[in-house]
């Protein structure tokens, strides 16, 4: 029987299955049963045990009824309550109906009734006067006790102890549990991380990361030296000692350290920046000094350290007032550990962060940080990787084209991509769809970006007329635009906070020229050119295209030096390091020239759109008058209307060929995140997900 019981971590023991049945657990005991127990047992023995409680009553009714009448047999006076006690005669018991109903019987013992004597003396002068009066009180015995209320009298004294005890050990046992993991008050100095080694079942591998060679082959290669060190120590070669994942958010970089983590048979500590912030002075150090300890001791391993930039910012010049700065001793002790006197052979830094310009640059240098991976937002031919691992759960129809989703969705990174499967998957749910179709994907690249359609808004007449002429405006002049963005669709139908937009598909290039910039500025503008020039007034609904202008101007100017007056200059810190916030790295007088030459390429730029808005006033107004009545047109309408481009397209696939549908019914196509723009008219504020 020995051999056969297994311990079990909660106490029990497991005892061998027979034949099929499963494994049968051994409850386990608590000692809070036993607390349970005790108080039931109290309570039963007060209100079960115990004899029938006396009957109240007053001096009045005993000296006039009991006493008159030879009934009582002895009263007892009990002191140290101001109470008497009475006792009945045994055969005189049943004569009282009270009595009978309390339960009491004949051999009952006493007392039988009790009433308040007030002040002692008092009343034992009213007693012998009672006994002169009354010749059948004579007999009557008067006798004096202490009396406690035993159980309830000694819980009383007893109680308050124990409670204190019971709440101190609670506590005790709280804060020393489980001394060495996380969750004490004497392990508040210990790491956080989790461990994930060969026995945890991590199903997170390469595999699963689609896209991202380049970033990808890297990390691999820090696997294969973990695999096979020979390989590369032959050589002399040394492996990188860190490696830092910088990119946009939902890029795939946690993902990948979950990859690497199923693929390298090494243990594999994980934890966040923020786990060794502690409310307490030195607890991140403290963490920090443990988290390598454990590491050492399991090496060869791999450190991930996700948004390292909670504790890794660059260190200011001048410390908080003199204050101990727990942050910057985190920091300190985390540069000593990986670049120090100790050594750190087998433990590699795996560390994420989409803020590296906000870095330490002790921290990015070679021999901590030997290699920065970008992982930059996916490609066209990376985001069709990415959609064939989400679309692989679900059930597709026939017309489901994943390199058509894929041009759909420029801008759009891996965790976006994720998100359209995810939505569209609920959309054909949502319809009672056997199926998801190629129409619910593009319903759901229109709902994250665009919001959701709020068709029972109450619009007025002429102001659905001004959104019209307006989105008309930025219909009319970016497709007279040589370098605009490709437009996919015009609607007034409010989506979000927008009550219109105009969709574009960008066109994916790694530059910009300028003139390329001043058409967007100029398609922008078109809105606010097609209110004045058509109601002779403008309104507050393009406070989003004067908002993205005005960026790009500045941009233009003081970023990109293309201005002729400024010239090749530009005061952006891409670095992060410099620190502007209290004095501009330019003079006053240059500040009036930036302003002068910001406002001239807007002004330009708004003259441009009106002058092409005239141009094409007849255009213009059948683009508007068709947007009112059916609420959405699409780009095969404006080259009815306009006439084909004269400009040979980057991409001649992005265009759509998809038929609107009439009578106010919105068949929604094509819609890019990152350049979707959205204009909102009638004073609230417009949307826009640049």
């Amino acid at each position: 029987m020995a051999e056969n019981k297994q311990n079990n971590k909660d106490g029990g023991f497991n005892f061998p299955p027979v034949g099929n049945k499963k494994t049968i657990k051994a409850p386990k005991f608590n000692g809070y049963w036993l607390y349970l127990i005790l108080a039931l047992a109290i309570i039963g023995f007060q209100f079960m045990g115990g004899q029938s409680a006396p009957v109240r009553t007053t001096w009045q009714e005993v000296q006039n009824k009991m006493m008159s009448n030879g009934d009582v047999e002895e009263i007892k006076l009990i002191t140290n309550k101001g109470q008497a006690n009475v006792y009945i005669k045994p055969d005189k018991i049943e004569n009282y109906s009270k009595l009978k109903a309390n339960g009491f019987k004949n051999s009952s013992p006493g007392p039988q009734f009790y009433f308040m004597t007030g002040p002692q003396d008092v009343f034992v002068e009213d007693f012998k006067k009672a006994q002169e009066e009354t010749p059948a009180a004579s007999g009557v015995v008067l006798d004096y006790d202490t009396e406690y209320d035993g159980w309830g009298n000694i819980f009383s004294y007893i109680f308050p102890i124990l409670l204190v005890v019971f709440i101190w050990m609670f506590f005790l046992r709280r804060m020393s549990k489980n001394i060495g993991g996380p969750g004490g008050v004497f392990n508040v100095g210990k790491s956080q991380a989790k461990l994930f080694d060969k026995d945890t079942n991590i199903k997170v591998t390469f595999k699963d990361v689609a896209g991202l060679a380049e970033a990808k082959q890297e990390v691999e290669e820090i696997v294969s030296f973990l695999k096979n060190p020979d390989k590369y120590t032959k050589l002399g070669g040394k492996i990188p000692k860190g490696a830092l994942l910088v990119g946009p958010p939902g890029t795939g970089k946690t993902l990948m350290a979950k990859a690497m983590a199923g693929e390298a048979n090494v243990p594999f500590f994980s934890m966040s920046g923020s786990d060794f912030v502690e409310m307490f002075v030195g607890v991140g150090a403290s963490r920090v000094r443990d988290l390598f300890k454990q590491a050492k001791e399991k090496a060869p391993c791999i450190i991930f350290i996700d948004e390292i930039d909670a504790i890794g910012r660059a260190r200011g010049k001048n410390p908080n007032m003199g204050s101990n700065d727990e942050r910057e001793n985190t920091l300190n002790q985390l540069l000593t550990e990986m670049d120090g006197f100790g050594t750190n052979s087998g433990v590699i830094i795996l560390a994420a962060t989409n803020r590296a310009d906000i870095l330490d640059s002790a921290l990015m240098r070679a021999g901590r940080f030997d290699r920065q991976i970008y992982v930059d937002l996916p490609e066209l031919k990376d985001r069709e990787a990415i959609f064939k691992v989400h679309l692989k759960p679900l059930k597709l129809s026939g017309d489901v084209d994943v390199p058509f989703l894929a041009k759909q969705t420029p801008g759009f990174s891996g965790a976006d991509i994720a998100n359209v499967a995810n939505e569209a998957a609920l959309i054909a749910a949502r319809k009672d769809k056997n199926q998801v179709e190629k129409q619910d994907f593009l319903d759901a690249i229109d709902r994250i970006v665009g919001g959701l359609e709020n068709r029972s808004k109450v619009i007025k007449a002429n102001e659905k007329k001004a959104i019209a002429y307006h989105e008309a405006g930025h219909a009319t002049v970016s497709w007279l635009l040589e370098h605009a963005h490709p437009l996919l669709k015009v609607t007034i139908v409010p989506r979000g906070k927008a009550l219109g937009a105009a969709w574009y598909l960008p066109q994916e290039r790694q530059l910009t020229t300028k003139e390329q910039l001043l058409d967007q500025m100029c398609s922008v503008l078109g809105g606010r050119a097609a209110e004045e020039l058509t109601f002779n007034q403008v309104s507050t609904g393009a406070q989003n295209d004067l908002e993205r202008a005005t960026k790009q101007a500045y941009a233009m100017v003081t970023i990109f030096g293309m201005s002729d007056k400024v010239g090749n200059l530009c005061y952006y810190d891409s670095t992060g390091q410099t620190d502007f916030s209290f004095t501009k790295p330019y003079s006053e007088k240059t500040a009036e020239l930036i302003d002068a030459e910001v406002k001239n390429l807007i002004e330009t730029s708004y003259t441009r759109a009106k002058e092409l808005l005239k141009t094409h006033q007849e255009q213009h107004r059948q683009v508007a008058e068709l947007l009112l009545e059916r609420e959405v047109i699409f780009s095969d309408d404006l080259e009815r209307i306009l006439g084909k481009r004269p400009w040979k397209e980057d991409d001649e696939e992005n265009k759509t060929s998809d038929e609107p549908i009439i009578n106010n019914t919105v068949e929604e196509t094509n819609v890019s995140e990152g350049q979707n723009h959205s204009q909102e008219i009638g004073g609230e504020p417009a949307t826009n997900n640049d």
